[in-house]
């Protein structure tokens, strides 16, 4: 597996994320705890050096599964998680508080659950509007200054907050969707990152699973698979989405790829400092995700890919597109 920097961090560039392990994704079954330890060992003999968390995935659950699954294995890891949407002081998860006595509070928990002593890259998992993010990095810098955080990111964050947190402490990482249907952050967000010496791992380089190629129907879903509300798998947009994915798919079949690995080829194309975060709880997608480290696209592909048609419809519901800061 090739490495990638993100910002002066060193990664895999391709890692695992651990959302679905708490259950984020009702469809395809219930979960099954030993069978996403056995995704994370298998991702990690395969060369995946980089585990995506959070606290609020269960919420506290796949932080847990995390911590058993590298248990023995902490220096093999980089160990990446988020706070800012469990309120530690009565309000509970659910309640965004990026306060800085709530992530000093947030961050012995997550430090407890994954049975460590340090947390290599720590994220703001959403901008609070109501905290000064001067305040949230500056607490931040304080946890790097006791060795129980490495390096810091911010996940879902506009350019100006990125500049004012940056001019506090060092950002790392920020962690943002994109893949062959989202691709807003080439405009702005990509640039600046660049600008500033930040790296970027995409999160739901897949498309929330659209871009396996395996979905054809949402009429599958399981009821309270969040999936059926969102835009983008919703009526005349889902039908139009799906064109992407049949044009990722006949590339995919020219170069004996599958879609999933096609269009991880293609995020890997974007640049060196792009760290890509698949999420999986299964064995075979951990092993289908990794190979696409070793896929080589042709100049014609990847003009094709550039050009695909984007994405029909909001990434996320209105409440969903209200927490991001732009």
């Amino acid at each position: 597996m090739k490495h990638v920097s993100l910002g002066g961090l060193d990664v895999s560039r391709i890692g695992l994320g651990a959302m679905t392990m708490a259950g984020t994704y009702t469809t395809g079954g219930g979960l099954d705890d030993a069978e996403s330890i056995r995704t994370i060992h298998r991702g990690l003999d395969l060369g995946v050096t980089h585990i995506d968390t959070a606290e609020i995935y269960g919420p506290f659950h796949s932080e847990e599964i995390v911590g058993k699954a590298i248990k023995g294995r902490r220096d093999d890891v980089v160990v990446a998680t988020k706070f800012g949407l469990v309120s530690h002081s009565g309000g509970g998860p659910g309640v965004m508080d990026s306060s800085a006595g709530n992530v000093k509070a947030a961050v012995e928990g997550s430090l407890k659950r994954l049975g460590t002593d340090h947390i290599d890259l720590y994220y703001q998992h959403r901008v609070d509007p109501n905290i000064p993010i001067e305040e949230t990095v500056g607490a931040l810098a304080d946890l790097v200054a006791e060795g129980k955080v490495r390096y810091i990111g911010l996940s879902e964050a506009g350019p100006a907050t990125i500049r004012r947190a940056h001019a506090v402490h060092p950002v790392t990482a920020l962690q943002t969707e994109y893949s062959l249907w989202t691709r807003d952050v080439e405009a702005g967000i990509l640039p600046l990152l660049r600008e500033l010496g930040i790296g970027f791992v995409p999160y739901s380089p897949l498309g929330h699973g659209l871009l396996t190629g395996q979905i054809r129907s949402v009429d599958d879903f399981a009821d309270d698979d969040w999936r059926k509300t969102n835009p983008r798998f919703t009526g005349e947009n889902f039908q139009r989405n799906l064109r992407i994915v049949d044009e990722v798919q006949a590339i995919g079949a020219e170069i004996g790829a599958t879609p999933a690995q096609t269009a991880l080829a293609w995020l890997l194309t974007r640049g060196d400092d792009i760290a890509p975060i698949p999420g999986t709880r299964r064995v075979s997608r951990v092993e289908e995700n990794t190979a696409a480290d070793g896929i080589e696209l042709s100049a014609a592909q990847l003009d094709r890919l550039n050009n695909l048609t984007p994405a029909s419809g909001e990434r996320h519901d209105e409440a969903n597109m209200a927490s991001i800061d732009r």
